[in-house]
């Protein structure tokens, strides 16, 4: 990979490395912010995506500015929240979070927004937001007994991954479906590529 090419990717999400390595970007290095997430008093769902992924990203900068070694290197943030309405559901750390937000999801439509913040080598800070509409099927006392049994909403924003078992209770999604994963990639490699960043450099085989 060429210098000007480094990108590193400011979570530990597992989602969103195997969904740059999908499109062929494979990050030299993966840095998660321990930052809180603790939305503020009356914040708007739009408004914590952004304001979460600016926050990582500039965490990340802060860290490897002064580095030579990664220095050169762009940096990719992103944060995921899922509402209804205004209300922001957490990510589920206990099984009564995921259960109450899966009772909430039933039968109804909810929003799914994502921040992603790009930091270039140079400073230049670009951010966009992405947000899709969800509906969920009615889901049955046996759907979400199961869905709990099986652990996939574990640390999971509205206690749900679209991409597991979950994606069975999607009766519509209007917007992005990378965007529910967790990294809208249309967007980001729109991002990146305005910026210089050669998204089509780990397209080519063997």
């Amino acid at each position: 990979m060429e210098l000007r090419q480094k990108l590193i990717l400011a979570s530990g999400s597992p989602r969103r490395l195997d969904l740059l390595k999908q499109v062929g970007i494979e990050p030299v290095r993966l840095m998660p912010m321990d930052l809180d997430e603790t939305p503020k008093k009356s914040e708007h769902p739009r408004s914590l995506a952004r304001r979460l992924s600016t926050d990582k990203a500039r965490a990340a900068y802060d860290e490897i500015r002064r580095d030579p070694v990664w220095n050169d290197s762009y940096i990719v943030a992103a944060d995921t929240v899922v509402a209804v309405g205004r209300r922001i559901l957490p990510k589920a750390e206990y099984l009564e979070e995921a259960s109450s937000a899966l009772h909430l999801l039933s039968g109804r439509s909810h929003w799914v927004f994502t921040g992603v913040c790009l930091i270039t080598p140079s400073g230049i800070v670009r951010q966009k937001i992405v947000e899709t509409k969800v509906r969920f099927k009615r889901l049955s006392g046996l759907d979400i007994e199961s869905y709990l049994a099986s652990g996939q909403w574990r640390g999971k924003a509205g206690g749900y991954a679209v991409q597991g078992i979950a994606g069975c209770f999607v009766q519509k999604l209007v917007g992005s479906y990378t965007n529910v994963v967790g990294l809208p990639l249309f967007e980001t490699l729109q991002m990146l590529s305005g910026e210089g960043f050669a998204v089509q450099s780990g397209w080519t085989e063997g």
